[in-house]
């Protein structure tokens, strides 16, 4: 049995426990105790978290964990010399030590990000370089492993860090079982970028909202105005013309759009044909989708999922 650790700070966000619950879920889907949680706090017998309730916690005592996270709140956290002598002390002794969001400060301070890539919340990737010159700070990733730290651009990418951690110890069918059972809309492996193209597109009204949802799950389908327009219950110019004042684009460019993070998301994950990803993701064949991977960033699809697979990083235009 693994034993795993959760450092909280005062004022941490109540989201860092999904991140532990993610092993909490492995015990239960495997049908035996996978993994020991503990939570332990850098602020004595109890935390105080950002809603204002208090969360019993165990000391910083080095209790053999194999691996630790930590959570903080909505500000970069302020210098805990505690928490930095702990985790500077125990960690050739952990296998791995993991932050949540701005919880890459924590491990900056304690000197564990010298040498390493790391990730955090894209509003705070300028402070970071800045305070970590040592570090090489990638914002175009939800988590980022590098060695035995690993790091999370922000909470709710801290479950899909958990994930990686426990399909890292008992494979990918587990961590699929887990997502499933936790109703996750899909898994998202850490070379996701952190920007959504669903948020990005941020329809107002419910009809565009589940337009896009539609969208997103049919991907494979021609989607046609027509079609769009009638999950809208819209005329197809009416739909057309509310679509675009509310996103800013026409339903092709949108489509395209998903079509294309989809894409990479699969290409990244690499456990699929680019054939088949091609299909899935309505593109129709390979080279189709080869050439909109070139013209909108930059990169073709082959060379993007050898970079994956070697965690270099690539400079992509989207």
């Amino acid at each position: 049995m693994r034993h795993v650790g959760l450092i909280v700070y005062p004022d941490f966000q109540v989201l860092c426990f999904a991140a532990l619950s993610v092993f909490e879920v492995a015990n239960k889907e495997a049908g035996k105790r996978l993994y020991d949680l503990q939570v332990l706090g850098s602020g004595g017998a109890s935390v105080r978290g950002s809603f204002g309730q208090e969360v019993t916690c165990m000391p910083l005592v080095d209790d053999g964990f194999d691996t630790l996270l930590l959570g903080v709140g909505m500000d970069i956290p302020p210098h805990d010399r505690r928490v930095s002598e702990f985790l500077t002390e125990t960690s050739a002794r952990t296998r791995r030590i993991a932050s949540i969001c701005l919880g890459s400060f924590v491990l900056g301070d304690a000197g564990l990000l010298d040498g390493r890539k790391a990730t955090t919340h894209w509003n705070y990737g300028d402070q970071m370089r800045e305070r970590y010159p040592r570090c090489e700070v990638d914002l175009d990733r939800i988590f980022v492993r590098s060695g035995r730290i690993w790091s999370s651009a922000g909470m709710a990418a801290g479950v899909d860090l958990a994930l990686g951690l426990v399909e890292e110890d008992h494979g990918r069918e587990l961590a699929a079982m887990i997502a499933k059972g936790m109703v996750l809309p899909h898994r998202r492996a850490g070379g996701q970028s952190q920007h959504s193209a669903l948020l990005e597109l941020d329809a107002q009204s419910d009809r565009i909202q589940a337009t896009l949802a539609y969208a997103r799950r049919n991907l494979r389908n021609p989607l046609t105005i027509a079609e769009l327009a009638g999950v809208a219950c819209m005329s197809p110019r009416h739909f057309s013309r509310a679509f675009r004042a509310e996103t800013g684009r026409s339903p092709a460019q949108a489509i395209a759009q998903l079509r294309l993070e989809q894409a990479r998301i699969l290409v990244e994950q690499g456990s699929q044909t680019l054939e088949s990803i091609a299909r899935e993701t309505g593109f129709g064949d390979s080279e189709r989708m080869r050439r909109a991977f070139l013209r909108w960033i930059g990169v073709i699809p082959a060379d993007l999922r050898r970079h994956a697979r070697t965690g270099r990083r690539i400079d992509l235009g989207a």
